[in-house]
């Protein structure tokens, strides 16, 4: 470490950090953010039925395309008129339909036409086309909405129009914004923000570039989540350098020597960070989804930019200037180490080393109390639920169910060996409205299974289970697809997913503590503490969905990603934390004041960046997509406890209640204070 601080921080120090900051805007505006229309497919699990039937879909000549589903209704909702009958189906002939179906009621038209795309960027400009052609062609009477699977994958791409721009303006806002509160200098965060938001910008473009490269999927929450990560965890890795740095100033007159002392300190533990949560994230290569598997590979590219941004960049620029950069808390020679302070938090660590078992029940004891929210949770979230703001192809498909069957706006479509023999057991189960022949391929040949139910319900579930058992008991080979038997494979994947990697990310974090701290005990210890703030977090997140929000259930896919992002990104403050305290422990101190002495120098820039980090998955808020929100909600308040509970009072506390033998069976220098 000290080779790396001497190479970044020498006399052409501003010169390496001007060249990498030039390389990171050359990367930017040489490559960009690459495009990819991801397949709908590639959203989906492989190896599961549904998956398979929308991949025969496929091949099936002009089927690489989606449905569209048309309902025409009159404004103030009255049954239609012959001469308005007359106009919709007129305005649904020209929109390309082979016919519309009225409903029994009178009050809607319905029809379908195919939208020659895959893919929700692509069908996104050719739905909002339609939408446009078919209200125009209207008289003013009369109301046009579009719904089906091509609408909503439309809706859902809508999401993302000029989110980045969006994502990135809230992201590096917030961190500007508790930058500015944490060094109280009117210019020290423009440092690190403009590393870090350049650092950004390479990550992304390095990232999709990547990805393209290795043909890897992913889709337009990539490059969201990824930005998101990069600012957190980049910014993290500053406030520790910049911490450290500041504290190194009061020791050493020449500033350079100060940055190489704060460098070669504060790159072993980023390092440490930075390695652990990359393999994390490459844990995803192991999941069944190949967006999540995309999603790993690009925020484990954008980890490594962070961090070398952090410790190359950032501390070549930072050195460049005086000490006036940190004014008005400019740090003078002989003023006194944050660990030899009476800060608050050096009389937090007080409290804890007076009183630990005390406090180690309280924190246990509320954290229990908060992951009792498991307990309920409903995983899987129906596709009415999905947007904070309800989109039109929700509301019409809401609209559609009070003239037509429930399942009306996106049918099951059934592929079968033997149409003969599928036929009479479709048409006759239970919770089908209508089975209708459809186009064949390669052998199979498909139906258009229109349900009794909303799509997504738990009836729908059922009535898909329970035809997927009915062909097969009666010897019919068939694969039942569309979004239910999506929803209920995407259940299983996720399951299937959460059982694989739950046990090798946490085992993986196990053994990168192993490494780094060469103990046994210590180790078991804070990935246990880790595992505790996720589950009191995903726990009193399920309340605040269920209580507050009004949500029945959360994505199917959000604990996996939370536990990743608390699990990795937890080990960041263990790391911070007990590399100090070994620092300390090194220096003749007792596990007793080291652990004291390490939370008074660690406490403040530990906060300021749980606190960062937890308002950067926040701003996930800022996009309507449910998932993103519940995630930024998840991870918002595990970070906040991990922060203010655990690594403040419990970590602290245990260390201090097993002294020597939590460093077990490292040896421990000789004690003297």
């Amino acid at each position: 470490m000290r080779r790396l601080s001497s190479l970044v921080v020498n006399k052409f120090s501003a010169t390496l950090g001007a060249l990498v900051l030039l390389a990171g805007v050359a990367v930017i505006i040489g490559l960009g953010t690459a495009d990819r229309t991801t397949e709908r497919t590639k959203q989906l699990p492989v190896g599961y039925s549904s998956t398979e039937a929308a991949e025969l879909a496929a091949r099936v000549p002009g089927g690489d395309g989606s449905v569209a589903v048309l309902l025409i209704t009159s404004k103030d909702g009255t049954p239609l008129t012959t001469t308005d009958e007359q106009s919709g189906r007129d305005a649904l002939l020209a929109a390309g339909s082979r016919g519309a179906e009225r409903s029994s009621d009178g009050r809607a038209l319905l029809a379908v036409v195919e939208i020659p795309a895959d893919g929700a960027s692509e069908l996104q400009p050719l739905v909002e086309d339609l939408r446009g052609s078919l209200n125009r062609d209207l008289p003013s009477t009369l109301r046009a909405e579009v719904t089906g699977p091509a609408a909503i994958q439309a809706d859902l791409a809508q999401v993302f129009d000029g989110a980045n721009v969006r994502l990135l303006a809230a992201t590096a806002g917030v961190v500007a914004v508790l930058l500015i509160l944490t060094y109280r200098s009117p210019w020290l965060w423009l440092v690190p923000l403009t590393v870090i938001g350049i650092a950004d910008q390479a990550a992304a473009a390095l990232a999709t570039h990547g990805l393209e490269l290795l043909d890897i999927d992913w889709d337009g929450s990539t490059t969201g989540i990824l930005s998101v990560l990069v600012f957190g965890a980049g910014t993290n890795y500053a406030l520790l350098l910049i911490s450290r740095y500041r504290d190194e100033l009061r020791q050493y007159d020449d500033r350079r020597a100060a940055m190489r002392v704060a460098l070669a300190r504060t790159a072993e533990p980023v390092l440490a960070s930075a390695t652990t949560v990359v393999a994390g994230l490459l844990c995803l290569l192991l999941s069944v989804f190949p967006v999540t598997r995309g999603l790993g590979v690009a925020c484990a590219i954008g980890i490594v930019v962070a961090a070398f941004f952090a410790l190359v960049a950032l501390p070549a620029v930072l050195v460049c200037f005086g000490r006036w950069i940190f004014w008005p808390r400019r740090p003078e020679v002989g003023s006194t180490p944050l660990s030899d302070g009476n800060s608050v938090w050096a009389r937090v660590g007080s409290a804890v080393a007076a009183r630990p078992r005390t406090l180690v029940g309280a924190a246990v004891g509320l954290l229990a109390t908060l992951a009792v929210g498991l307990a309920g949770i409903t995983l899987g979230l129906p596709t009415s639920e999905q947007f904070l703001d309800q989109p039109e192809s929700i509301a019409a498909a809401d609209r559609l169910a009070t003239s037509f069957p429930a399942g009306s706006s996106e049918p099951a479509t059934v592929w079968a060996r033997d149409a003969a023999a599928a036929a009479p057991l479709l048409a006759g189960a239970p919770g089908v409205s209508s089975a209708r022949p459809g186009a064949a391929v390669d052998g199979w040949s498909s139906f258009q299974v229109v349900l009794a139910d909303p799509a997504g319900s738990a009836a729908a579930r059922g009535t898909v289970t329970q035809l997927r058992e009915s062909l097969a008991d009666n010897g019919v080979t068939a694969l039942v697809g569309g979004s239910t038997a999506e929803t209920i494979d995407s259940g299983s994947a996720t399951t299937r997913d959460r059982f694989v990697l739950f046990p090798v990310i946490a085992v993986l974090v196990l053994g990168a503590l192993v490494l780094l701290l060469r103990s046994a005990v210590a180790p078991v210890v804070l990935v246990l503490t880790v595992l505790a703030t996720y589950a009191a977090g995903l726990g009193a997140s399920w309340w605040i969905f269920t209580g507050l929000l009004g949500f029945t259930g959360v994505d199917d896919g959000m604990p996996l990603l939370a536990f990743l992002f608390l699990v990795a990104l937890g080990v960041d403050y263990n790391i911070f934390l007990v590399t100090r305290t070994w620092e300390e422990v090194t220096s003749g101190h007792t596990p007793r004041v080291a652990v004291r002495r390490a939370l008074a120098a660690t406490g403040g820039v530990i906060t300021s960046a749980g606190i960062l980090l937890a308002s950067v998955f926040a701003v996930l808020g800022v996009l309507p997509l449910v998932v993103l929100a519940q995630l930024g909600v998840a991870i918002c308040i595990g970070v906040l406890l991990d922060t203010l509970l655990v690594r403040t009072v419990l970590v602290p506390g245990l260390a201090t209640l097993l002294g020597d033998r939590f460093w077990w069976p490292r040896n421990l220098p000789t004690q003297s204070v």
